[in-house]
């Protein structure tokens, strides 16, 4: 069995996750339990699926890959819906976009290599 930490796209995740956890912080406190709280489940959420995967099948990690990336997407639109409130600098947008974008792109090789080598072992 696999350690999910070896896993590089869950490592850029959880950095990400690192990053976003105490800068939501400082959002208007009237947002603690929505768009901070969104914002946290949804960034937590690509780590946490990918772990839970990583010692399933093959289909069903990819499947649990397919949740995490589910949870990038939503995790988007939350950056942009804090951009666009201003409760995020479009500089700090940037670089947190950035880092999804990679992450996005990550689990998206993760999820066709693992479907690939599901349809491989039927």
């Amino acid at each position: 069995m696999r350690d999910f930490r070896e896993l590089v796209v869950w490592q850029k995740a959880h950095a990400l996750t690192l990053k976003l956890y105490p800068r939501v912080m400082l959002f208007p406190n009237h947002e603690l339990y929505g768009l901070i709280s969104q914002i946290r489940r949804s960034a937590s959420s690509i780590g946490a699926n990918l772990a839970e995967g990583v010692g399933k099948s093959k289909a069903d990690f990819a499947r649990f890959a397919q949740i995490s990336y589910g949870s990038s997407s939503e995790l988007h639109y939350h950056l942009l819906l804090s951009k666009d409130l201003e409760y995020l600098k479009q500089a700090e947008y940037e670089v947190f976009q950035e880092q999804l974008v990679e992450v996005k792109k990550m689990l998206t090789g993760l999820i066709q290599h693992l479907n690939s080598r599901a349809a491989g072992a039927n």
